[in-house]
């Protein structure tokens, strides 16, 4: 890239790498559409974490054909997670395959046990996230649900509209 490797040598390729990087992604997003960025699902959140990393890598290039690479498997995994992101709304049996399925972990201030076990979350994760969504009475939560992405929604009031647990796999 540049010859001599002196600290404004340094200084100028870490910071012309970094504009040539960003511009990228931020291209490819323009391209791609806002969604790609979005945790909607676990593969939506390793994308993510992916092109962070590759990312670092165009900023650390030491030739141009690292660069390149970098950049292209930047487009590369953009592209991937929006033909998969396709694929789930066009086709049901491929959502299952993809995506986690959102998980009950409490009902009507009850801890659904067996679902803790099986997600491997405690009841002291769920007493901070009742904190966290200003609950005052465990009798007012409707529903804890543990989220496809791996957040963790409270429901809570007094009465819960059955279609907020469409698709939500019961505790039990």
């Amino acid at each position: 890239m540049f010859t001599d490797f002196t600290t404004l040598d340094v200084l100028m390729r870490g910071t012309l790498l970094a504009v040539i990087g960003l511009s990228w992604v931020v291209v490819c997003v323009r391209v791609i559409g806002l969604r790609a960025f979005s945790k909607m699902t676990s593969f939506d959140f390793v994308t993510t974490v992916a092109i962070g990393s590759l990312l670092a890598g165009c900023v650390q290039a030491t030739d141009w054909s690292a660069l390149m690479q970098a950049l292209i498997a930047i487009a590369a995994l953009l592209g991937i997670q929006y033909a998969v992101s396709r694929a789930r709304s066009h086709r049901d049996d491929f959502e299952g395959v993809i995506g986690n399925t959102p998980t009950l972990l409490m009902r009507d201030g009850e801890f659904q046990e067996s679902a803790l076990t099986r997600t491997r979350t405690t009841r002291s994760d769920i007493i901070a996230k009742l904190r966290e969504a200003n609950v005052l009475h465990v009798s007012e939560v409707r529903a804890v649900v543990l989220e496809s992405t791996g957040d963790i929604s409270v429901l809570h009031g007094e009465s819960l509209d059955d279609v907020l647990l469409d698709g939500v796999r019961a505790g039990h």
